[in-house]
């Protein structure tokens, strides 16, 4: 039985019957702000992780061109007010290196390095009934026990590659842009080919098209996207930042999406069409998710408003876009502006216009096979020296899948998500006591240091409230699972998210299972404001949670 005093006094590994009460998966944005409020409160607890050090997806996406697409002081950790007031974010969407010193920063600051083991890839967890404790097994054969276990594993951890015949035959250099080369990769004069025209490649073409000799570009499902409009953080205005952080974090707690940004009080039908041309053109040119989320509430539910909308960025693409054919190329015709999740950019649509960038309708000419020295489509055999495959992520569940997580009766997490996620909350799943998910499936999508920050409030508190009792084990029951899990897919009534192929949705070409058509349910899509009411009715008693 669990030690009544571990909400006071660190657990002591050498007389425990096991080696930690908390093991969290996983050191990035939510696995750093689990593990320090697990210190905080003495609690013997570790965090694995597979990297090398701390950051999370900060430290696996190092491609040309990753940044935030949060405004970078709305992403930081907001519970601390010495953090906040000792950074100073030197660009209004931070790129990758400086994110990543950030969260180095945070990790040392706090003195949570200690606390951190890393080079640690966990293969199998099962739950232990009669101990009522997860016996986990490291790739590298180790293993470890613990009582509760938090997952921190990132909703867009595992990426996927292309299922294209030939691909372990290139002879050059190939990768995902999530395994991007941690050594300087010079392209200068490099024959480069790039498959996908997704959120990642729609950061990575701008930049590598004016290192590359030649890039060529294999778009197979065209998609929207908006400008960045990213600029430098002046001394002073961090100093207005610093000042306005209880302003800019109340917000976004009032913010669907946790951004600055909240929808347009008005209806989309108050305004005339000059109007509301007027008004995208003054939301175009602001930065981040301005002309998507200040918008008005309409373009998410009625084909109309949404239609309207989709003809006005079509337009500003056509502006963009020298060629006429090469812009109807870029302007999807499958789904609406801004249903599924609007990628940022930087001059993308302009690279298109250089003479050493190509773009190939994989849509019209399939890829047929990958070569030992290049591609081969359905019209034509191309060669390059370098080829990135920018296809995505097994999003939510992938993560979870790569390991095997037994719980009860040796029941399979992977076979109980076979067809899509159920949970509670997006942190508890019936059958898999003392697990919980810190970003994973079924949570609101949203500015993702806030909803983790939520999210770590929530359940650390519960696990106090076991330890006081003196209880060793909690699980969530399969009503309180199934309740929620009808909540999550009423959320998506009367969206117009359910006609596009997102990710979101579980849509990915990839994978077997993820066809489009089978919707998962893998966020709470009403938003974070909705989802915060439920999380404050759950904590008030944790109806719907067995403890014992």
């Amino acid at each position: 039985m669990a030690s009544t005093a571990a909400q006071t006094t660190p657990i002591n590994p050498a007389t425990a019957p096991y080696d930690y009460e908390v093991i969290v998966i996983g050191a990035g944005v939510s696995g750093i702000y689990q593990i320090k409020r697990l210190v905080d409160l003495g609690i013997n607890a570790t965090v694995l992780d597979a990297n090398d050090g701390p950051g999370g997806t900060w430290w696996s996406n190092r491609y040309p061109g990753a940044r935030f697409d949060s405004e970078s002081y709305t992403y930081g950790y907001s519970f601390s007010k010495e953090l906040l007031e000792e950074w100073h974010w030197k660009e209004r969407f931070s790129p990758q290196p400086e994110t990543l010193r950030y969260l180095n920063y945070v990790v040392d600051k706090l003195d949570l390095r200690d606390h951190m083991q890393f080079g640690c890839k966990v293969a199998a967890m099962q739950f232990d009934e009669e101990a009522d404790l997860w016996r986990i097994t490291l790739t590298d054969g180790r293993e470890m026990s613990s009582r509760i276990v938090v997952t921190a594993l990132g909703p867009l951890s595992t990426p996927t590659l292309p299922r294209i015949p030939g691909i372990d035959d290139f002879q050059g250099i190939a990768f995902h842009p999530a395994n991007w080369p941690h050594e300087p990769l010079d392209l200068s004069g490099k024959r480069v080919g790039i498959i996908g025209t997704g959120a990642t490649a729609i950061q990575i073409i701008p930049v590598i098209a004016e290192q590359a000799g030649h890039l060529t570009v294999f778009q197979r499902r065209a998609n929207w996207a908006a400008p960045l409009n990213n600029g430098p953080i002046s001394d002073e205005e961090m100093a207005s930042i610093r000042a306005r952080y209880d302003e800019i974090f109340a917000a976004c707690a009032q913010s669907p999406a946790a951004f600055e940004h909240v929808p347009d009080p008005r209806s989309f039908y108050d305004l005339t069409a000059e109007q509301r041309r007027a008004f995208w053109d003054e939301l175009y040119e602001q930065p981040g998710f301005s002309i998507w989320l200040a918008n008005f509430p309409e373009i998410f539910t009625e084909e109309a408003a949404n239609a309207e909308l989709s003809d006005y960025i079509a337009d500003r693409i056509r502006q963009r876009v020298k060629d006429p054919a090469v812009a109807e190329l870029l302007i999807p015709k499958d789904h609406g502006f801004g249903v599924q999740r609007l990628p940022l950019e930087t001059h993308y649509f302009e690279a298109y216009n250089r003479d050493n960038v190509e773009l190939v309708n994989a849509k019209a000419t399939p890829i047929e096979r990958i070569t030992p020295t290049g591609l081969r489509t359905t019209d034509r055999e191309f060669e390059f020296d370098v080829l990135i495959y920018a296809t995505g992520f097994d999003a939510f569940t992938g993560a979870y899948d790569r390991i095997d997580i037994r719980g009860i009766g040796g029941k399979k997490l992977r076979d109980k998500w076979a067809r899509g996620p159920v949970t509670y909350l997006g942190m508890l799943v019936h059958g898999f006591p003392n697990m919980a998910m810190l970003g994973g499936p079924q949570v609101a999508a949203a500015n993702f240091p806030r909803g983790s920050e939520t999210a770590v409030d929530w359940l650390t508190p519960m696990f106090q409230r076991l330890w006081q009792q003196g209880q060793t084990r909690f699980d969530v029951t399969a009503e309180a699972e199934q309740a929620w899990f009808d909540a999550v897919r009423q959320s998506y009534d009367g969206l117009l998210i359910n006609k596009a192929q997102s990710w979101i949705t579980g849509y990915n070409s990839n994978l077997d299972g993820h066809e489009y058509g089978h919707t998962r349910y893998n966020i709470f899509a009403t938003g974070g404001v909705e989802y915060t009411k439920h999380l404050k009715a759950a904590a008030d008693g944790y109806p719907g949670i067995d403890f014992a």
